[in-house]
This record gives structure tokens, C-alpha cells and sequence, in this order.
């Protein structure tokens, strides 16, 4: 290829590398970014009026940026699109040229029977110089015209999809923060400090405490009351729900009504709501594992019988047989869990386990380190070598608890669990990769070899993740009854501090010894809730990360913290409730989905065990006496790879219904690794009895 055809492609990869490393390099973005406003910034302040709803949908997805800055930075992304599509467009049409120039005889050999009529389409005239600028013209200005038009579709169209994104967070979360709210207005703490709290809990109740932080921003930036603060929040919030629920409050807040009264009503209201949605999502999952029984499973095995046959009796129909197998099934079943996750996220957040916890016990880690913190303060006399001693052992702490209690580790991070196996996998598979290569890639020679390896790493990791749930689940299900223990000793006199130490000796299961941990924290000098949110680092889900939230802020305004556990607690329940609720309605499903991955099985070890071994092997033969001049039949070669390819659709089959059915049973893929195990060694053991 000459230099002068492929200058137009440098020019447009380096009018795309800007913007690429502009994601990775803030220098150079700030760069782009006064490039842009200067060069079009005068045309998005003639139109700032046209454009009040963009500016809504920035504000809702809480994008760093202005209307000016973002509108600006669009149309330079759209002139770059501009240009680089027009150069594709030249040369899309350029190829097409080179493509229909061959000649049709030549095209019609090359082409499959299928596709032969294409050949009609070659040997196209040669055409005039006049005729070839105007085509490469206007095919230029029509791909640029696209490819620039659909830029800046998109880049304005993405803030609205992350409003109605945090929207559907906000919603999700809304029962929670609303009960957050509750229990700490009843503490007796001023309303803007609750607002604050409220605002700086956002890891714990997400985008719904977010909102509270541009009231906070309001107050503090400039200097608003928090009526107006509040009134600001309700109008850029993306959420109709909390906009009435932030009108409604300032309605109450203005009146002098009892707040505490109407943030009950919300709470309540707000957590029929979600029992209501969840009930709607738990019918459009039974709809949705129905629609995949039948489509992804009976669909595809009623092709593939269909093709066996059609194969059989008229020609070969071992390459569409492939393209179901190794493409139309994984493409489609990873589509659906891609939608399915889509689906579960509408789900209230708070539900079931979140993943795993951030750190494994670091007591150390949150204590500060006084040693030091004093030998850094000045010079003055070398430290004890055992003050270094306990300096080093805290340094090496993590490496120390990590390496010394490998299962420990491995339950409590299961995703570790892949970096033990997953090698050991690789290594087996690379053993046998020269066997398949002798005469030419035999896959046989490897995918026993691959279908093992994927049924032990994914049962090293599903008892890891089970017994790592199974242990979470346990103590949030504990967690009500704890706070309910917790508000009877505090009403009855004792202290938040001496009603842990009285409340731990209780039969709380795997509560109790975490319990005795915050206890031996506080004996050892910490304060309660220093104690606590090591207990919540330790233990990582939203949920108890709500519950020490809740009491260490309560703490600072009262003492008495019967009513705000009491709150705490009835929280916790409905969760629970509503979690319990869902893995039973999803039961059956689950079983379906093993139902029907077991009659796909049967029917493929029927075809690949009993029919294709008793066929006869000649055309001839099979069509003696079936009253037509010809069959196909197959020869042993045909009927090994029809097994080969029979024991693959198995195996994918197997892992994907696997990974959908934990999906569908808690909304976790994560859970669905115990499934797709067992679904993997059914196939192997099946095959390996047949074949």
C-alpha cells in the first residue's frame, strides 16, 4: 500500500488520540476543555436558553461540569466524528470498489452456495473520474453526517441515562434513608446536622444520601437556610419520588408540624412501596425464566434436533450446527444475564449479601500508630528496639493474617480462590495442548482436560462463597433480634456501653463472637465506636454498616438510644423479610431452570449415545426400503465430531444455566458458580458413561 493512501487514516487516528488520552490524563483534558470553549463556546451561549432541559439532566447526574464547558467539549467531539467518519467513509467505499470489481465466475467459486447469489454484483463497470469523486464525495459527507450526528446524540443522551440510573438508586434506597432520617431526628439532634450526617453517609446509603449533599453544598457554599437548601435538592433530584418526598418535608418543616410524626408516615409509606415493587420485579423474573426455559433452552435444543436430522436425511448441517453451539448460545445466554442484572438492580441494594468485606480484622490498621506519630514529631532518642519490634509487626500485619490463615482468607475473599486454581487449571490444559496438536488440532485432546478443570475451580470457589454468604446471612439475621436485646437493657437504665457487654453473652450464633471482639476492643482502651466500625470493616455489608452508622451518629447527640434501635431494628426485619420473601418466590424458578437443563441433557446423550451410534454409515444403505433414492447417512468420522460437538453444547449449556440460575435466585452470578458445577459435572459424567 502507497504512503499517499494511508495518510487520511494517520490524520484520523490522530484526531481520535486527543480525546482517547484525554480519559487517562487530566492535564490534557483541561487542555481539550479550553480548546473547546474557546472555539465554540460563543455558539452554546447563544443557545444556553434551547437547552434548560440538558442543563436539568447534568444537574440530576451530578456531572463535575457546566452546560457551557460539557455543550462545548460536545461539539468538538462531534467535529472529530465528522471528520474521522468521512475518512472511514472514503474508505468503506474504496473497498466496496476493490470488492465488486472481481469478476463474477471468480466471486461465485469463492462465495458459499448459500451466498452465490453476491456473485451477481461483481465486475462493475469501471467508472469515470467524474462519477468516481462524486460517489467517494458523498459516501464521505453521509458516513461523517452519521457518525457526527450520533456523536452528539449520545454524549447529550448520556447524562439523562445516568439520571434515570440514579433515579432508580435513589428510589431503591429511599425506605432506608427515609428510616435514617427517622431515628436520628427522634435522637433529639438538630434537623441541618441530621441533613449533614445524612450527607456523608453516601458509601453506606447511596445515591439517596447523595441528594443531601447538594443541600449541604447549598448551606455551606452559599450560605442558604436549610428550608431553601432543601427546596434546591428536591428540584435537581432525579427522582420524582424524592422530590415529593423533599417538598412534603419542607411543607412540615415550614408548618412546625411533628417531624418526627411525618418522617414515621414517609418511612412507612415508602416501605409499602418497595414491598409493592418488589413484587412486580419478582413477576417480570418468573415471566423472564419462563421466556428462557423456552427460548434458550427448548429453542435451542429443538434446532439442533432439527438440523441432526435435516443433516442425516439431505446434506451436511454440521456447520450451522456449530454456529449454535459455539456462538448463538453463548451470545444469547450472556445477553440475558446481562439483562437479568438490569433487572435485579432495580431491587432495593440493601437486600441479601452485598460482596465481600473490605479487609479482613484490622484492628491494627484503624489504630493509630502513637509510636510513630511521636518519632516523627522531631528528632530526639532512638525508640526501644521494641517500640520498632510492634512497629514492624503492624506494618506487616495484613501479609502476616493473610498468608498465615490461608482458608480463612479464602472464605473470606472466595474471589482469591481463582488465583490458586485458575493456574493449576491453565497449566493442566498447556500440558495437553502438544498431544492436540499431533497431525493437525484435535480438540478432543483437551476439552475433558478443560470441562474438568472448570468443574474444580468452580467448586473450589462456590464452597468458599457459600460458606462466606452462609456466615454473613447468619449474623444479619441476627441483627434485628440483637437491636431489639439492645433497646430492652438501654430502657431499662444501662447504658449503650454496658447493654453490648450484657447483650453479648446472648445466643446470637456467629453474632456472639463478633460481639466479644467489639467488647475486647473497648477493654483494650477503644472507644464504642472506634469499636464498631471495626466490627463493620470486618463484616462489610450494607446492611451492619447501616446499624454501627446509625448508632455511633446516635451516640453523639443521646444517651438514650432505646427508640432509635427500636427503629433500627424494625428496618432490619422488613429487609430481612423482603429478602426471604424474594429467594422463596425465585425457588422454583430455579428448579425449573435444572429441569429443563436436565431434559436438554437427556436428549442430547440420547442423540450423541444411542442415535448417531446405530446409524448406518452409507447413503445407500440407510435408503434401501425407505422408499427414496438417496440419504445422506453419516460416516464414523461424521458421528465422532457430532459427539464431540453434542458433549460442547452440554458444557455450555450447562455453565451459563448454572450462572442464570443463581442469578435468578438471589441476583448474585456469583452464586451461581455451586450451580454451574453441578450442571459441568453432570455432562462429564453423562459423556463419559455414553461415549
Amino acid at each position: 500500500m502507497r504512503l499517499v493512501t494511508v495518510v487520511p487514516l494517520l490524520g484520523a487516528a490522530l484526531l481520535c488520540l486527543p480525546l482517547l488520552l484525554a480519559r487517562y490524563s487530566a492535564r490534557l483534558e483541561r487542555v481539550l476543555c479550553r480548546i473547546s470553549i474557546r472555539t465554540f463556546g460563543s455558539y452554546v451561549d447563544a443557545l444556553r436558553g434551547e437547552w434548560s432541559g440538558k442543563k436539568a439532566a447534568l444537574r440530576a447526574a451530578h456531572a463535575p461540569t457546566t452546560v457551557r464547558e460539557y455543550g462545548s467539549v460536545t461539539l468538538l467531539y462531534t467535529v472529530v466524528a465528522v471528520l474521522v467518519g468521512a475518512v472511514f467513509g472514503l474508505y468503506a467505499i474504496w473497498g466496496l470498489l476493490e470488492l465488486l470489481s472481481v469478476d463474477p465466475e471468480t466471486m461465485r467459486e469463492a462465495l458459499p452456495g448459500f451466498l452465490a447469489f453476491l456473485a451477481g454484483l461483481g465486475g462493475v463497470p469501471t467508472l469515470s473520474l467524474g462519477e468516481l469523486v462524486v460517489l467517494l464525495l458523498g459516501s464521505s459527507l453521509t458516513v461523517g453526517a452519521v457518525a457526527g450526528g450520533g456523536t452528539y446524540w449520545l454524549r447529550w443522551w448520556y447524562p439523562s441515562y445516568v439520571a434515570d440510573g440514579r433515579a432508580r438508586r435513589i428510589e431503591a434506597g429511599l425506605p432506608a434513608t427515609v428510616a435514617f432520617v427517622y431515628a436520628l431526628s427522634k435522637s433529639g439532634m438538630a434537623f441541618p446536622t441530621v441533613v449533614r450526617i445524612v450527607a456523608a453517609q453516601e458509601d453506606t446509603y447511596g445515591e439517596a444520601a447523595a441528594e443531601f449533599s447538594v443541600a449541604v453544598r447549598q448551606m455551606d457554599t452559599f450560605g442558604t437556610d436549610v428550608i431553601t437548601a432543601l427546596q434546591t435538592m428536591g428540584r435537581r433530584s432525579p427522582s420524582p419520588q424524592f422530590r415529593e418526598f423533599t417538598e412534603n418535608l419542607v411543607s412540615v418543616l415550614q408548618s412546625g408540624q411533628g417531624l418526627s410524626e411525618f418522617l414515621e408516615r414517609q418511612y412507612q409509606d415508602y416501605r409499602e412501596e418497595a414491598e409493592s415493587q418488589q413484587q412486580s420485579i419478582l413477576d417480570l423474573l418468573a415471566t423472564l425464566a419462563e421466556a428462557y426455559v423456552t427460548v434458550l433452552v427448548a429453542g435451542p435444543l429443538f434446532l439442533i434436533t432439527i438440523l441432526v436430522v435435516i443433516g442425516i436425511a439431505a446434506g451436511d448441517t454440521f456447520g450451522q450446527l456449530q454456529v449454535i453451539v459455539y456462538v448463538l448460545l453463548p451470545v444469547a445466554n450472556v445477553g440475558f444475564m446481562v439483562y437479568l442484572s438490569m433487572v435485579t438492580d432495580k431491587l432495593d441494594p440493601s437486600n441479601g449479601v452485598d460482596g465481600e468485606p473490605d479487609a479482613i480484622d484490622p484492628p491494627a490498621a484503624d489504630r493509630p500508630d502513637r509510636t510513630a506519630a511521636a518519632a516523627s514529631n522531631g528528632p530526639g532518642p532512638r525508640p526501644h528496639p521494641n517500640v520498632e519490634r510492634v512497629r514492624y509487626y503492624r506494618r506487616l500485619q495484613g501479609v502476616r493474617e493473610r498468608f498465615g490463615h490461608p482458608i480463612r482468607t479464602l472464605v473470606e475473599h472466595p474471589s482469591l480462590t481463582l488465583v490458586v486454581t485458575l493456574p493449576i487449571v491453565l497449566a493442566a490444559i498447556a500440558g495437553r495442548v502438544p498431544a492436540a496438536l499431533e497431525g493437525g488440532f484435535d480438540v478432543t485432546a483437551l476439552d475433558d482436560t478443560v470441562a474438568v478443570g472448570a468443574f474444580g475451580a468452580l467448586s473450589v470457589f462456590a464452597i468458599a462463597y457459600e460458606l462466606h454468604r452462609r456466615r454473613l446471612e447468619a449474623i444479619e439475621a441476627a441483627v434485628p433480634d440483637l437491636l431489639d436485646r439492645l433497646a430492652s437493657v438501654n430502657e431499662a437504665g444501662l447504658s449503650i456501653v454496658s447493654a453490648v457487654d450484657r447483650v453479648r453473652d446472648s445466643d446470637l450464633g456467629p453474632l456472639s463472637a463478633e460481639l466479644d471482639r467489639v467488647w475486647a476492643d473497648v477493654q483494650w482502651g477503644a472507644d464504642l465506636q472506634t469499636a464498631l466500625r471495626r466490627f463493620e470493616a470486618r463484616v462489610g455489608t450494607r446492611s451492619i454498616a447501616r446499624v454501627v452508622t446509625l448508632l455511633t451518629e446516635s451516640m453523639n447527640a443521646s444517651g438514650n438510644l432505646a427508640t432509635t434501635l427500636r427503629i433500627a431494628a424494625r428496618q432490619a426485619a422488613a429487609d430481612r423479610r423482603l429478602e426471604r420473601e424474594r429467594r422463596q418466590a425465585m425457588l422454583e424458578y430455579m428448579v425449573v431452570v435444572y429441569v429443563s437443563f436436565l431434559v436438554f441433557l437427556f436428549i442430547i446423550g440420547v442423540l450423541a449415545g444411542y442415535l448417531l451410534p446405530n446409524l448406518p454409515t452409507g447413503g445407500a444403505e440407510l435408503a434401501a426400503g425407505s422408499g427414496v433414492d438417496e440419504l445422506g447417512g453419516l460416516s464414523d468420522a461424521d458421528a465422532d465430531a457430532y459427539a464431540t460437538l453434542f458433549y460442547h453444547a452440554a458444557l455450555v449449556q450447562g455453565s451459563l444455566s448454572g450462572l442464570i440460575a443463581g442469578q435468578l435466585s438471589t441476583g448474585d452470578i456469583r452464586a451461581g458458580a455451586k450451580h454451574a458445577a453441578v450442571m459441568i459435572g453432570l455432562s462429564v459424567l453423562l459423556f463419559a458413561l455414553l461415549v
